[in-house]
Parts: C-alpha cells; sequence; structure tokens
C-alpha cells in the first residue's frame, strides 16, 4: 500500500504545510468491526498537525477521498482512520498481479543459510521429540528456501559415547546373534531395545550392592555393568578393532532404520556430520582462546572462560587431562561448518533445555573473535506432551516415531471409512489418501503451535476435518479442485467482473501470501504460515456456501473470474502445505 503512504504525506504537505519522512505514516489492517482494510495510525501525525487524534483523521481522510481514487469512503474512530478502499483496486491487483506466474516466488537473495536439525543418538529410535524437531527444522529450510536463501539441511549425529557403549555391551551379553535380519526388527528399534535391557540389569545390579552396604552413588559407579561399558568406551577411543567393527555394524543398523522414519516423515539432508569425526575438534580453538586471553587455565590445567561479567558463570572449556567436553567438541565444529560452507546465518534447532549451553557457545565464540558468530541462532523449542504424560526412553516407555506414524494412519484411515469418503477409491489410492491425511495431521498440529512453546499433542484430536487441523485445509484443497474439474476450469483468464464483499475479503487475505512467508522465514516458525493457510480455508469455506453456485452461473466472465480465485486459493493452500512438508490430495 505505498500509494497510501506518498499520498498521506502529500496530504500532510498540503493540510499543514510540513514535509514528513513516510516512515510516520503507520499502516494497519482494518479491524474486522469497521468498515474498511486500510487504517492509518494517527498519532505520530498530530504533533505535525496541532490538532487532536480525531479532527486530524478526518482532515486527512476527507484530503485522501477527493486526491485518491482508490479511496472509496473512510470513518475514524478515535486516532485511527480506517480507509475503504475500492473494489476496483482489489480487482487490478487480482488480475495484474495475484493471477502473474511471479506471485509469491521470491528472488535469490544472495544469503547462505545452514539449518542443522534431527541430532540424534544411535543408540534409540527416533521418538515424537525427535518428530517436533525434524519437521520443525525441515519446514524452515523450506520457507527459507522459498525466499530467497540458499539452503544447507544438517544433521549432526550422535554416534559415540557411553550411551552408545551401553547399547553394544547388552547386545554382546544377552544379544545371542540378533540382527534385523533374522528378527525382523528395525534396526534402530533392536539396537534401542538392548539400550533397555542394559538399564534393566544395570538396575538389578545396583539394587544388590545396595543391600551388600552400598549407598546408591556408590553402586552407580561400582555396577559391573557400568565399568565395563566405560571400558568399551575407552576401547572405543583406543581403536580397538573388535569394538570397532561392533560399532560399525550395530550404527549401520540404526542408520538403516532412521532412514526408514525420514522417509516417512518426508525429511531430508543436504550433509552429514558425525560425533566420532568431530569430538577431537575443539582443541586448537581452545590454544587460540589462550592466547587471545579469552581464556584462562587453573592450577590444575584445566582451561576455564569465566562469563560472570556476562551475566554467566565461569565454563570448562577443557579437562585437566586434556580431554574435551561438550562445549569444546562443538566450538571445534562451529569451525569445521563454517570452514565448509562460509554461511551467512546458522541454525541449531535444538529443544530448550539446552538454551544455556548454545547461550554459551555462541558468546564464547563472540569473544573469540569469529566474524561468523553473530549469525548464529539457536531455534529453541519447547517439549511435546501426550495425555498420557511424558517419555523416558531408558525405561522404554519412548513414543516412538514409526509406532506414531503408524498409529496416525491408522487413525486416518478409520475417520475416513466412518465419513464413507472413500467408498469408490482403488486400495491403492486408498492406503496414500491415509497415509497424507495421517501425515497430514501430525505435521501440521505440531507445527501450528509457536517453537518456543510447550505443546500438549493428541493424536485424535489432530485427525478432524472441521477446526484448524491439517485435515480441514487438506479437505478444502480437495474440494475446490473438485471444483474446478467439474467446472472445466481451463487455467487462469484474467476477468473484469462486479466483485462482492466476500470476494473482496478473499483477494485482501490472499494477497498477503508473500508477506506471511517473508514473516514465517525471519521468525523462523512455520506457525505463522500454518495459521494463515487454515484462515484461508477458513475464509474459502465462507465464500463457498455464500457466492451463488460458482459452476452453474450463467455470467461467463463473473463464473471465470470465481473460478479464478478458487484456483488461486487452491494453488496457495498447496504451496504453503507444501512448505510445511505436508502433501494435499486431490481427491477426498
Amino acid at each position: 500500500m505505498n500509494f497510501i503512504v506518498s499520498a498521506a504525506v502529500r496530504g500532510i504537505k498540503h493540510l499543514y504545510n510540513e514535509e514528513i519522512d513516510g516512515s510516520l505514516i503507520s499502516l494497519q489492517d482494518t479491524r474486522k468491526e469497521f468498515e474498511g482494510q486500510v487504517t492509518i495510525v494517527i498519532f505520530p501525525i498530530i504533533k505535525v498537525s496541532k490538532k487532536s487524534p480525531e479532527q486530524t483523521a478526518n482532515e486527512l481522510g476527507a484530503y485522501l477521498l477527493e486526491h485518491v481514487e482508490e479511496v472509496s469512503g473512510f470513518n475514524v474512530v478515535k486516532g485511527f482512520l480506517n480507509l475503504v478502499i475500492a473494489d476496483t483496486y482489489w480487482l487490478k491487483l487480482f488480475n495484474t498481479q495475484l493471477l502473474h506466474p511471479s506471485f509469491g516466488v521470491f528472488e535469490a537473495n544472495g544469503k547462505k543459510v545452514m539449518v542443522e536439525y534431527s541430532s540424534p543418538n544411535t543408540n534409540k529410535p527416533l521418538h515424537l521429540g525427535h518428530v517436533r524437531n525434524n519437521l520443525l527444522g525441515f519446514s524452515v529450510a523450506e520457507l527459507l528456501t522459498a525466499t530467497g536463501h540458499e539452503v544447507i539441511k544438517v544433521n549432526l549425529v550422535n554416534d559415540r559415547g557411553i550411551h552408545i557403549c551401553k547399547s553394544m555391551l547388552a547386545w554382546q551379553k544377552w544379544g545371542n546373534g540378533e540382527t534385523p535380519e533374522n528378527t525382523l526388527i528395525k534396526g534402530d528399534h533392536l539396537v534401542g531395545k538392548y539400550y533397555v535391557v542394559f538399564d534393566r540389569e544395570y538396575k538389578k545390579q545396583i539394587e544388590e550392592m545396595k543391600l551388600e552396604g552400598q549407598t546408591e552413588e556408590e553402586a552407580k559407579k561400582n555396577a559391573p555393568l557400568i565399568r565395563e561399558a566405560q571400558e568399551m568406551l575407552q576401547a572405543w577411543e583406543a581403536g580397538d578393532p573388535g569394538v570397532m567393527n561392533l560399532w560399525k555394524t550395530m550404527n549401520g543398523w540404526v542408520y538403516d532404520g532412521f532412514a526408514v522414519t525420514y522417509k516417512n516423515l518426508g525429511v531430508s539432508f543436504d550433509k552429514y556430520y558425525y560425533e566420532s569425526n568431530t569430538y577431537l575438534l575443539g582443541k586448537d580453538t581452545v590454544e587460540e582462546g589462550l592466547e587471545k586471553g579469552v581464556f584462562f587455565k587453573k592450577p590444575d590445567g584445566s582451561v576455564w572462560i569465566d562469563l560472570t561479567s556476562d551475566g554467566l558463570d565461569q565454563k570448562l572449556v577443557l579437562r585437566a587431562d586434556g580431554t574435551s567436553v561438550y562445549i569444546t567438541q562443538d566450538l571445534g565444529t562451529a569451525q569445521m561448518k563454517y570452514d565448509d560452507f562460509g554461511m551467512d546465518e546458522s541454525i541449531y534447532v535444538v529443544g530448550n533445555e539446552q538454551d544455556y549451553h548454545f547461550k554459551v557457545l555462541f558468546l564464547i565464540l563472540e569473544k573469540l573473535g569469529k566474524s561468523w558468530s553473530k549469525g548464529l541462532y539457536h531455534l529453541s523449542y519447547g517439549m511435546v506432551d501426550l495425555p498420557s504424560g511424558k517419555m523416558k526412553s531408558r525405561e522404554g516407555t519412548v513414543v516412538d516415531a514409526d509406532d506414531l506414524i503408524a498409529e496416525m494412519v491408522e487413525n486416518a484411515k478409520q475417520k475416513t471409512e466412518l465419513l464413507g469418503k472413500t467408498n469408490d477409491f482403488a486400495e491403492e489410492d486408498k492406503a496414500l489418501l491415509y497415509q497424507q491425511i495421517g501425515m497430514g495431521a501430525l505435521k501440521y498440529f505440531l507445527l501450528k503451535v509457536e517453537p518456543k512453546k510447550r505443546l500438549l499433542f493428541d493424536p485424535k484430536e489432530s485427525i478432524d476435518f472441521q477446526g484448524n487441523t491439517g485435515p480441514f485445509i487438506q479437505y478444502t484443497y480437495a474440494r475446490i479442485r473438485s471444483l474446478l474439474t467439474k467446472s472445466g476450469f481451463n487455467g487462469y483468464v484474467p476477468a473484469e467482473a462486479t466483485i462482492l464483499p466476500e470476494e473482496r475479503d478473499m483477494i485482501l487475505l490472499l494477497q498477503k501470501y508473500p508477506q506471511e512467508l517473508s514473516e514465517a522465514a525471519q521468525a523462523h516458525s512455520p506457525a505463522t504460515l500454518a495459521n494463515y493457510l487454515y484462515e484461508l480455508a477458513k475464509l474459502f469455506n465462507k465464500f463457498y456456501h455464500e457466492i451463488p453456485a460458482i459452476i452453474r452461473e450463467e455470467d461467463s466472465v463473473l463464473q471465470q473470474h470465481r473460478l479464478n480465485l478458487c484456483a488461486l486459493t487452491a494453488d496457495v493452500l498447496k504451496r504453503g502445505m507444501k512448505l510445511l512438508g505436508i502433501e494435499v490430495p486431490e481427491r477426498m
């Protein structure tokens, strides 16, 4: 609405003989209870007018009505000037800009962004928390790509450490040669099974040692199983051939399992990093920090950074024995990723329990003088709860991602068949539809909530063909596709029709699509886009019910215009849902 801003600047010059900057003209969408589409906030202008907000608004409104042909009326509510924009403006905007192939398409902006997400451990399957992480990371990457960024999607796999050795040791002791092939158990599930076995047997040993007189703390340290696991980790770090072969074999099972889950979730990666290759990184960075005086060494030889003046605390960056801590390898990995790709921004998609860790990491890199540290961003997200409560992977009560996906597809099947919507579908088409609806419900429910918020996920509530759900938007899209097919729609042809208020409201909302994309990408929040798509689907259904039957419209020009409106709505819904990783069925 640049023409409104320019006209308002001219109006203020004419009315009050004052030159002002266009930035003083603040525009908002007119609230639904008032007539109009664009509102000018008057309060910044009264310093120039030297009059009350109401008088200033009335004078400026009268000027705009007289001098701007697109303005067909106005009303004043306190310090707000509500402008009625002529229908001819909206129709011209629709025909010339919204129907153009470039609508909602962003040019490359030359910025390179890395999005790191998933980051699983190779001792267990992906769970519900990973599902939110993966969907969030993938969608943010898609939004950034759609708005002109060059995006690199990265997965840093935690494939080493004591937790991996626990699964390996338990399989050695109690596995009896089980493999994914001879058990028909998915590889990541098989390895996860032995992580649970380890915990069960470890707890037994702790209880036995407590009965012998040891404290719980002593028993936890002295239990034979944990000592063996620690010895296995030391053997791995020393490159013991037997341990290395077992590690490669079991990790291979896990990677095969992950690949299936990632495919079902519809996510992908451009580059994998592995902790086994990065855990020794960062020691050079520590030396660099010591030379620059950023770090200091304590008498025992350990290396620290003092962040108390920044409102944090002292942080260990290298142990006295010279071994790394997590922050050490993260410093090294951050440098390596920048050396590999030279990105302008690097986004870490990690749960909010790591907020402090990333605050420290980014601050250290800034103090080390890394020019690229300003581009680091922690996309912190809240935990996901289920009606049944929290998850604990050690106890085997975790909500497994594969089980959740299967449950969603089954729920979609039951709900759809109950409504009788697939009676004439071939079996193959039914299976695809249930997959699309089930996954659409899961993804939309998790993405429509702002990332920072903790959410309660109810699988059954998410599969509803009414309300703010994925299936509602999918059904709206399928309804439009059916309508276009029945009407014989052959593509966009600009039509000079007289539009009704319902159609103007549709155009108003549709024209916001590029802005919604841009805001969602900048905020790293798919929720912004998800809720916009819901509002668009909801408004279309209102339009569909209130406008005379579009298919039977006798006026060919008016029919073409309304079909253009339907087709663009379908296009925006499809494009927007794709950025959320959601497919929209052509039939439902």
